[in-house]
């Protein structure tokens, strides 16, 4: 399983900081983390893997460093990847993350 464990702990720092309670698990071939049983965001190699809402993915695709999340010819469903350099600071690793639970939630 290869993802970048120091931005796993980029992560898990922002975590502290919510109410909510994350659990980790190994997923696509990375570690993902998860709310009430639900993906948030995940690691995967360098990139993240962030679960968005179908009414926010549009907007987020328009950025540079946001590509639609596949492992066939056809896009995931509310699924993206964002490359290291769209989450340089906290307060871009933040978006991604709210945008994730965002998504978790809206699905229980």
């Amino acid at each position: 399983m290869a993802f970048n464990e120091q931005l796993a702990n980029r992560i898990r720092e922002q975590l502290r900081f919510y109410s909510e309670e994350f659990t980790e698990k190994k997923m696509f071939g990375g570690l993902s983390f998860l709310y009430k049983g639900k993906m948030t965001v995940g690691i995967i190699k360098n990139e993240l893997a962030v679960r968005v809402l179908s009414s926010k993915i549009e907007n987020e695709l328009e950025k540079e460093t946001v590509r639609p999340m596949g492992f066939t010819k056809h896009p995931m469903k509310e699924f993206i990847y964002v490359s290291n350099n769209g989450f340089k600071t906290e307060e871009e690793l933040l978006h991604y993350i709210e945008l994730g639970l965002e998504h978790a939630k809206s699905k229980l």
